[in-house]
Order: C-alpha cells, then structure tokens, then sequence
C-alpha cells in the first residue's frame, strides 16, 4: 500500500499516530504495540473529535506519574529490547536516531551523550513507536509527504522561548521541502519532523492511487484553521517494472525570445555544469508571433531553488516557472567494455530482471573518427572493417 500525508497544518506525532487509527489502525493493535514496551502504567485515551468541522480522532497519552528524561541510550535499548516485530523496532529506532543526531548538532554534544527532553518524554515515544506499528499493521510499504507547514511566532520550551521553526526542527528538515505558515505557533514538531525524515521515502504531490482509506488525525490546540493531518492510503495506481524507483523532481522553464541561440546554448551548458539533471530547449511562438525558446532544467528539490536563481542570471529572464513532478528512474552504472573496436564507456541498468545497456555517445564517436566509420554502424553493432 502507499500512503500520502497532508500537513497543511503541520505534522507532529500525535496528530500523524492520530491519522493512522482514523484510516483503520485498530487502538486495540496500537495498545498491543506499547504494551511490548514495558513502559507502565499510563493512561491512553482514543478518542472521536472535530476540528473546525473535520471529524478527527485523537490520541492522548497521560502518564501515571513523573516522566524522567531519558537518553537516547535508554530509549534505543528500551525499544531494542521490545518484544516488538522487527519493522516496527527498526523504524521507530531509526526516529529516535534521527532526534539525537539533530539534538547533537544542535547542543554540539556527541551523540551518546543527548538527553531528551520534550522528545524523550512518554507520549513521544508513544507516538513514534504507534506510527511505526499503524504503517506495518496498515501495510504501508511507500510513504509520500507533502510539504509541511512549520509555523511561525515563536514555541515555548525548557530553554526557553525558540523561534519556529526550533532547531531541531530546522535540522531535521534540512534538504526537504517544507514552507513558513501565518497560522501561528509552532505547526511541525521534532517527532513529527523525526518520523517524516524516517518513512517518507519522498517529498511531493500526492501520487496516483486508488485510494482504500482517509484518517484525519487532530491537533490539541485551536487554530484559525483546522488543526489536522490527513493520511490517504490506497493501492498505486500503476505497478513500477521491477529496478525502476519512482522520485520527485523540480521542472524549471523560462520562455526566451530575446537571446541568440549560441547565448541560449551556453546557458544549457552551464546549468547541467551546475548539477542540473537534465536540460532541454523547445521551439515555441509567444505572444505577437516571435519566435522563441522554452528552456526547461530538472533538478531535485533542495536544489530547485540555486538552479533557479542560476537559469535567471543566465539568460536574463524576468521569471522562471517551477513546478514538481515525479519521475521513474532506472538505476544504473557506467563501466569499460572492451571490444574489437577499442575500449568504450557504457551505461547498465537492470529493469524488469534484464540488462539495458547503452554506450556512450561521445566514445563511440571517437572510435567512428579513428575508423573513419559512420557512428550509427557502430551503434547497430556493425564492424566497419569486414
């Protein structure tokens, strides 16, 4: 199954564990899931709500007692020693390291040696340990994101009053794509950033499905708007051939009627110079009849916006269009083959179980000069010399 959550108003763990119990993780498996912990006792309250007209559920945990804070020591052992399944422990292992190596960039500390606070408490192990048991319970095997919101103001917390986002946040959102908010506050918390960073195997537009459920999990304050994430959960619309991994990309495009082409190739040249993935012109007609380029990079999103900024300087456009979308991707790997002809780079990739490969222009270019032989001969796996 794949699931896609919206957090149009922030992601945090309760609000995400909330979500997948809506969408059908049944509370008696989530309750099973903690009680492998061996956290004692501790009140956790399933239950039916509304935010700004959205019938939510939500998910309160209420300890019976002080909380100590623990390190992420204690906790990788706590859950290590679970006696939960292994894709359950692993994922929610793989959260909590993800919180401790933000917290240590952050405090500038080593690893070992971060204590939770907030995080550490029961709740957020909860809500990471849940999240991680409703995606295996729900057999969730592909998790897309959208881009969170992460607020604004500030967030109060024990060292005081942060700015949102709070560091750990910003560290943990480092290289995803994620937006300020005006609703106030602080929307994306760090276990809900930790668990983004831990399941979502991309960022992006919700994917083509066909979908089997909707939860909507609710957020304890009041905002102006309604304080929920929403997971989608379906069966993908498409099967992938097998070796091919799907990945969010970013189109760049400009119209240009005002460069020669000389100026518009050179600026080609140097945008997959600055690592674009790839860059393409297309003949069009704007508007009164001229004659124009449609100059169009693809680049990943953490470096959507430099190639923006860089398809502008180069070409002096007034604007740059940018718009995500997702490609299939076959992975592949560039190797020397030797051959009667000489020695040629070719690419090889794997998909649907067989090998694809494909040589590198430029090298049998030069062996089609040193022959004086036509490429395309060479290509077709014709021997000029007989």
């Amino acid at each position: 199954m794949i699931a896609f959550v919206d957090g149009v108003t922030g992601v945090s763990g309760d609000k995400l564990l909330g979500a997948l119990v809506d969408a059908g993780f049944e509370p008696d498996a989530l309750a099973a899931a903690l009680d492998a912990l061996g956290l004692g006792d501790f009140d956790l309250t399933v239950a039916r709500t509304s935010r700004r007209g959205i019938a939510a559920t939500s998910v309160v945990v209420e300890p019976c007692g002080e909380e100590p804070d623990r390190s992420w020591r204690e906790i990788r052992s706590l859950v290590g020693a679970s006696g939960l399944s292994a894709p359950v422990r692993d994922g929610a292992i793989e959260a909590f390291r993800l919180l401790a190596e933000a917290e240590a960039r952050v405090h500038g500390v080593k690893v070992e040696n971060v204590r939770f606070h907030e995080v550490g408490a029961l709740d957020s192990i909860v809500d990471i340990v849940g999240v991680s048991a409703g995606l295996h319970a729900l057999d969730v095997t592909d998790l897309v994101a959208a881009p969170p919101a992460l607020g604004s103001g500030t967030v109060q917390t024990r060292h005081g009053a942060l700015p949102v986002p709070p560091p750990a946040v910003a560290e943990l959102l480092r290289d995803v794509p994620s937006y300020g908010s005006d609703l106030p506050g602080e929307l994306t918390t760090p276990t809900g950033a930790a668990l983004l960073r831990a399941f979502a195997s991309r960022f992006g537009p919700m994917p083509a499905m066909t979908v089997t459920a909707v939860g909507y999990g609710a957020g304890s304050r009041d905002l102006p708007a309604a304080n929920v994430t929403r997971v989608v959960i379906g069966e993908p619309a498409s099967s992938v051939p097998d070796g091919l991994s799907r990945e969010t990309v970013v189109e760049l495009s400009a119209n240009l009627d005002h460069l020669s082409p000389e100026h518009v190739a050179f600026a080609a040249e140097e945008l997959l110079e600055a690592g674009a993935l790839d860059v393409w012109q297309t003949p069009v007609v704007m508007k009164k009849g001229r004659a124009a380029v449609l100059l169009t990079a693809l680049a990943t999103p953490p470096d959507a916006d430099r190639m923006a900024g860089l398809l502008l300087r180069l070409t002096g456009s007034l604007g740059v269009r940018m718009r995500a979308t997702e490609r299939l991707v076959a992975p592949r790997e560039v190797r020397e083959m030797e051959t009667s002809l000489g020695t040629a780079r070719v690419k090889v990739a794997r998909i649907d179980g067989r090998d694809v490969i494909r040589a590198e222009y430029e090298d049998v270019a030069g062996i089609a000069r040193r022959l004086a032989a036509e490429a395309q001969e060479l290509l077709r796996g014709e021997d000029p010399r007989r």
